[in-house]
Order: C-alpha cells, then structure tokens, then sequence
C-alpha cells in the first residue's frame, strides 16, 4: 500500500517500484488522502476553458489513467486539499481542508483501509513530507499513526478487524548523489547537463538523502510505464519539465533503483536491502 497526499504524487515517488510489484503479481493499492483540488495548472498546455472550473473532476480522471498505467489499485480517502501556503508569515491553510481538521478522522479513515486490504508493506513520506508541503506532512503524521493503531483491536473497533503492516518504509527521491551521477555522464558524453543550475542551487549543508537510504529497489524496467502515469497528470506535469530532461537511456544505465528508508518493522531483516518484503517471506505472513 502506498499512502500518498495528491493525485500525481504516486507516479513522482515510487512508481517505478509499485509498478514492478504489481507486474509480478503481487496486489498493490494506492491511496490518495486528498482530492487535489486546490492543486494549479503546471502545464500551460493545460490552462484552457473547461479545465479549471472542473478541476476535481479532472483530477479524478488523471487519476484513474495513472493507476491504469501503473497497473495498481486506487483509493480515495476524500480529504480536501490544504493548497500550498505562499507568504511571509505562511498563511494558515484553509478551515476544513486536510492539514487543518482533526488527526482523528484521517487515521481512523486509513486504518478502516489498512484492515480492510491487509498490506504487508507500507510506504509514505518522512517526517518532512519529502518537502514541506502541509498535506505532505500530515501523509506523514497520519500513515504513522494508522500503523500503529490498525494493529490495536482497541483502537477504531468499528472500523474491521485489527491488522498488523510488518514494514513501513519512506520514499526518498530527492538524491543529490543521483544528480552528480547523471551530470558525470553527460560530461563523459562531452554535452550540457540540463539540470546544472538545478544541481547549483542545491544547498549542500541541507546533506544528501541518501544517507537514510536503507533500500533501493531496482526498478529502471517500468521508468518507461512511470513516465507515462506521470504524463497521466496532464494538469499537474508538463511534458517539457524537469522531471524528463534526463532521458530513460541515462537513468535507466546510472542509476536503476528508486530509493526509501526502513522506518518500521516487525520482521528481521539485513541492512542495506534490495527487496521492500524483505523478512516478509520469512516471517510467514505472506
């Protein structure tokens, strides 16, 4: 089970990994906790009558497509979108929307998923959000909670019977070292690395992710199948931006793997691991 906060944010972190668990036949659902509704347009191709009015609807719509592509099941928490605050002092998000309304409701909502669909592994974001968006960060606070609370048969009784997830891992796609790597192999090819002033902009003091990197899934064979889904979210991706200026060839040659960090685990397990069931099997529960 991937728990994400928007539609999109399941084809940008991890789908490469989701898609090949899912084409190995294993059962994967994604599940969004908001609707996206408060997300703008990105690709201006998309900044057309029709589409802003009806923003919800089409933000369904990509979303189906994208879970088709991936190959995974989808669910909706239905949670309303925070929207990202912009100021100086951020402004609160808005009254009723996911970040702002109590934690209660959202944790008893995944935990009435988490027992119904039975989830071995779990993946979400890290204590940041994997950046500091305001539903990134309650993804965050709510994915922890519900693990911890679908296990309870105390906790929720009215929401199916209790369920233990063996492992909860973090996404981790922000790797400075994967940038360095890609910019050395334009170098060797002797052409301009397109993200360079992305890569310049880096604060190095920030460090490098891949420090709480415990596992990384080789999964270069579905980058083709997550491009797609990405481009599946026609209002929020556009074509011509950064998330493909390093084409399928290179990545798929210097760097093969999506990467995460074991947070949680009730199974034995070695570190570094290459496999998110890893202790899975062992431990007889799948």
């Amino acid at each position: 089970m991937a728990v994400h906060a928007h539609p999109d944010d399941e084809s940008s972190k991890g789908a490469g990994t989701t898609a090949r668990y899912a084409a190995e036949g294993n059962r994967v659902r994604v599940v969004t906790l908001t609707g996206g509704e408060r997300g703008d347009i990105l690709n201006p191709a998309m900044d057309v009558p029709g589409v802003r009015d009806r923003m919800s609807e089409v933000r369904r719509e990509e979303m189906a497509e994208a879970a088709r592509i991936l190959g995974v099941e989808h669910e909706w928490l239905g949670f309303v979108d925070s929207g990202l605050p912009e100021g100086d002092p951020l402004p609160p998000v808005p009254e009723g929307s996911f970040a702002a309304i109590p934690l209660d409701g959202p944790v008893e909502a995944l935990v009435r998923s988490i027992r119904e669909f039975r989830p071995h592994v779990v993946t979400t974001y890290d204590e940041n959000g994997g950046y500091p968006h305001p539903d990134h960060i309650r993804c965050h606070e709510v994915t922890m909670a519900a693990y911890e609370a679908a296990a309870d048969p105390d906790r929720y009784p009215d929401a199916g019977e209790p369920w233990e997830v063996l492992k909860v891992y973090y996404n981790h796609g922000f790797i400075r070292k994967r940038l360095l790597l890609f910019q050395e192999e334009y170098e060797r090819r002797g052409e301009e690395f397109p993200m360079a002033d992305w890569l310049k902009k880096w604060k190095t003091e920030q460090g490098d992710l891949m420090a709480r990197v415990t596992t990384q899934v080789t999964c270069s064979d579905y980058f083709p199948q997550r491009d797609d889904a990405l481009r599946a979210h026609a209002t929020q991706i556009d074509p011509n931006g950064s998330f493909f200026a390093v084409p399928l060839d290179i990545q798929q040659k210097v760097w093969p793997t999506e990467e995460f960090e074991l947070a949680k685990t009730r199974v034995t397990t070695s570190i570094p691991e290459s496999d998110l069931f890893a202790g899975v099997e062992e431990s007889g529960r799948r």
